[in-house]
């Protein structure tokens, strides 16, 4: 399960908006992707559906889908939002990566 901390909460809501997705019925798609400096890097993006195998749970009013793959690397992860001078966006707080990038957007196992 991926946690959802309140910032992370009010930027979805207000893309998910912006981009004339619904937050109480629409979902945050969550994945893992080969790439990134380190290995593998992350995947957000906003979605209608969810398919066959797909994980769906919800977290602080935000419903999330991940991929039966992309699970098993996200388990215990905290999606927070920085909106601070050394950078504004998404932040994955992954504890199953043993190392992470600089810029915090890829990882590996």
């Amino acid at each position: 399960m991926i946690k959802v901390s309140d910032t992370a909460k009010k930027k979805v809501i207000e893309l998910m908006q912006d981009d004339g997705y619904n937050p109480t019925i629409d979902f945050v798609r969550v994945g893992v992707k080969s790439g990134g400096c380190s290995g593998l890097s992350y995947d957000l993006k906003f979605d209608k559906e969810n398919n066959d195998g797909d994980k769906v749970f919800e977290d602080n009013g935000v419903k999330i889908i991940i991929d039966k793959k992309s699970f098993l690397y996200l388990i215990g992860t905290t999606l927070e939002y920085s909106g601070g001078l050394n950078g504004t966006g998404f932040v994955f707080n992954n504890p199953n990566a043993n190392r992470t990038c600089g810029c915090g957007e890829s990882f590996s196992l």
